[in-house]
């Protein structure tokens, strides 16, 4: 049963976009320590309308998001430290597109917990979101998931990447700032449990950029890093070409030379890997016991990052340069060959044929995005934002 002591998520605003967009945005207060264009620094924003300026975002989609999204019952999900929102996408009741947009501190990874819920990186919190509504139930008599905050680990502020659900139920993530896989701890600020043998301690100094973590069989089994470097901020010298992709069991380099990589994910027996400063999805291949390579299957325009599938189809999330270029990057040039500009959005790849089938563009003030997630049998999702009026005032109690 869900009660809530005022009017459902008063606070939501709903506005028509492109005609078959629209889009409902939960305000929060939280307190922006950006600098503009600092993507590692603060979290937390003060006032929705800081946090969101909507008056210059633009949403569109392609004419057959919504038939596809219904095909494959699924909706899915994506995050951006950039606006400090946690976007769902759904279907609207009426043939087109919901975008639900919760304030979060500084989102970052996202994924499936066993129960049905959701885990979120972000700000200095490790978040665990649940759906509180049975399958008859409908909040605002439109959304068939109503993912609330359950429990939240106070972290510190850890640069958190991407984040899995091991067959324990333990949540794993990427704490880059300190090179490592860890854990939360009901103590301390997290509990370590990998790290690269080439980072040579447990130190508060993001070296090698650890960003990607792919699970396989309930534990952690890929990573990806921008570099193998040692030494405080090594990584940053080593953008074009250092990328690694690591094998967390052996403990071993299985891929070098990447540009960037995120996203590291196994899906129908390959591993996939977004070769971010190349604008390149692709496949690790492994021939023997040597390195393997990357196998290019697809360009997107754009930095790529979040990458998650659905049967035969890959959903891969696109970002803009931060300052205009892609400099010393692959990607600047292949914009230029290809004659296009990069975007921001969400591409959905049939990986048969590796063309783009159905898109949702994000023109305007957002240009980064991190993660995302598809979510199985859900139609129409919302969250409700941590600390926010309707948190504090929704009330669910089991059947």
């Amino acid at each position: 049963m869900l009660h809530n002591s005022d009017r459902q998520h008063a606070d939501e605003q709903e506005t028509a976009i492109e005609g078959s967009v629209s889009t409902e945005t939960q305000n929060e207060a939280v307190e922006d320590k950006r600098q503009p264009g600092d993507q590692d620094n603060g979290a937390e924003r003060k006032g929705a309308d800081a946090a969101r300026p909507a008056e210059t975002i633009s949403y569109s989609a392609s004419p057959g998001l919504a038939a596809r999204l219904d095909k494959l019952k699924i909706s899915f999900g994506f995050t951006s430290y950039q606006s400090n929102l946690l976007y769902l996408v759904g279907r609207n009741g009426q043939g087109g597109i919901n975008i639900h947009q919760s304030v979060m501190a500084k989102p970052m990874g996202i994924c499936p917990d066993r129960q049905g819920g959701l885990v979120l990186t972000g700000g200095y919190q490790v978040l665990r979101f649940q759906n509180v509504l049975e399958p008859d139930q409908r909040a605002n008599n439109l959304f068939d998931a109503c993912y609330v905050p359950r429990t939240i680990h106070v972290t510190g502020r850890l640069d958190a990447h991407d984040v899995g659900v091991d067959d324990q139920g333990r949540v794993i993530f990427v704490n880059t700032r300190y090179n490592c896989l860890a854990t939360t701890s009901d103590r301390h600020s997290f509990e370590p449990l990998w790290r690269p043998p080439f980072v040579s301690a447990l130190i508060d100094e993001d070296r090698c950029h650890l960003n990607g973590l792919a699970m396989e069989d309930g534990k952690p089994r890929y990573v990806t890093a921008v570099s193998a470097s040692d030494t405080i901020d090594g990584w940053r010298d080593r953008r074009a070409d250092g990328g690694i992709v690591m094998d967390v069991q052996s403990g071993e380099i299985i891929c070098r030379g990447l540009s960037m990589p995120h996203s590291p994910r196994v899906h129908a027996g390959e591993l996939w890997v977004l070769n971010s400063g190349t604008g390149e999805l692709g496949v690790i291949r492994c021939e023997g016991s040597g390195e393997g390579t990357f196998e290019p299957r697809v360009f997107c325009p754009g930095f790529l990052r979040g990458l998650a599938f659905q049967g035969n189809f890959a959903f891969v999330g696109l970002s803009k340069p931060r300052y205009k270029r892609f400099e010393g990057l692959a990607l600047d040039q292949r914009l230029k060959e290809a004659d296009s500009e990069p975007w921001c959005g969400i591409q959905i790849i049939d990986l048969s044929s590796g063309a783009c089938v159905d898109w949702l563009r994000i023109d305007g003030n957002l240009a980064e995005l991190y993660d995302l997630e598809v979510l199985p049998g859900v139609e129409a999702p919302m969250a409700v934002s941590p600390g926010s009026h309707e948190a504090a005032s929704t009330i669910t109690i089991a059947r």
